[in-house]
This record gives structure tokens, sequence and C-alpha cells, in this order.
């Protein structure tokens, strides 16, 4: 059985957002244009989703998130309060964005403790970033430019512009293309030969392990 999906003007489904039933968007969050929001996604209070977005079955967006157009969150995935992701960035899979930095349930008497004792911290994921399959963001990080997080990487620190990072806790392991493929590094120049292209690299290409 096939599901007509909600749009706000099904003659032209491309100048709107289109929203599957089943999905819970808060009326105060901003979808733009082309964005697909799909099965029993949420998307809370005054969240705002640029133009030409695809957000995936079951993913889970707080208030006040910021994303920017043409950025694909894929199924599951989990993106917290504070977060900010620039345009064309690709999350993966049941990766988490957390916001959190002193994450408990309960005061040191016992008490619930309150959202306004949320220690929180943002996540920025720049311009054509890419956060893999599973992988966590602890909060307060920047991801650069470019940058790929590799599938379950856990991240405590920020990433470089172009920078691969892997492992638990993931770590510097190279460079990639804005084209994707990975980067032959000669002092601070990463040449693709995928594409061609010429990019500079952070100072940190030295110390890669």
């Amino acid at each position: 059985m096939s599901v007509v999906l909600r749009s706000r003007k099904m003659d032209d489904a491309r100048a709107w957002p289109i929203i599957h039933p089943t999905a819970d968007v808060s009326p105060s969050a901003q979808i733009g244009a082309g964005t697909v929001v799909w099965h029993r996604a949420h998307v809370r209070e005054y969240t705002r989703i640029g133009a030409n977005c695809v957000v995936g079955k079951d993913v889970f967006i707080d208030f006040e998130v910021h994303i920017g157009n043409n950025v694909q969150i894929q199924n599951g995935a989990m993106i917290y309060h504070g977060a900010w992701l620039d345009h064309g960035v690709y999350i993966g899979p049941r990766a988490c964005l957390t916001n959190d930095r002193t994450p408990r349930a309960i005061m040191p008497n016992g008490t619930i403790k309150p959202a306004r004792d949320c220690a929180a911290g943002d996540i920025r994921v720049h311009y054509g970033a890419s956060i893999g399959a599973g992988a966590i963001l602890l909060a307060g990080l920047v991801i650069g430019r470019f940058a790929m997080v590799g599938a379950g990487a856990v991240v405590t620190h920020d990433v470089p512009d172009y920078g691969i990072v892997a492992g638990v806790p993931a770590r510097l392991i190279g460079f990639c293309c804005a084209c994707g493929h990975r980067l032959t590094v000669e002092g601070n120049t990463g040449r693709c030969a995928a594409c061609g292209s010429t990019v500079q690299v952070a100072a940190t290409a030295a110390g890669i392990g």
C-alpha cells in the first residue's frame, strides 16, 4: 500500500516541503522548499531546516537546531539542541550529535536535575562535511569544511577542514578531497588523484598516525 506524502502545495511539490503523515513537525519549525521529511521523524520547536534537504525515517531533531540547504540526514540520526549544520552536510544513519557536557539525571542531593543546569555545548558542522553511520559527536565540537568522520567514531576534539577521523576515541588518520576521495599530502598541500584538485590542509598533517 502506498502512502501519499503531505505537502503544502501538492501541484508543485518542489516549491514546498513534503512531510510524511507520520512525521511530527512542530508548527513553529521552518522547513525549506523541496525538503522531504520521512516516516516518524520528529522536528521540534523553532528548528530551521533549509531547502532541498532529506530528513530520514525516525530522525530526531531537537528544538532551535539550525540546518542549511542540501543537507542529508539519514535514518535514525539524533541531532540535539545547539547543533548548527552548514549547507551540504551529510549525517549518516544512527549518528548522534550530543549537547550536554555534564550529563546527569539527578542533582547531588537526589532531586531531578532541572534543564537550566544542563551544561550545553554547541556542535558546528561546516560546509560539505560528512558524519558516518553511528558516529557520536561530543558537545562543543567544530567539524571543518569537507571533513569526514568515520562510521562508529567517537569524536572528542575538533576536526580540521578536509580531515578524516576514525576510531574510539577518534583520531586524525588523513585528509580527503571535497569529492570524497583521500588526498595525498605533501607538507600542507593535499592532492586528489581522482579529480585533480589541490587543497591546503592543516599543519597537523605531519602528526597523522
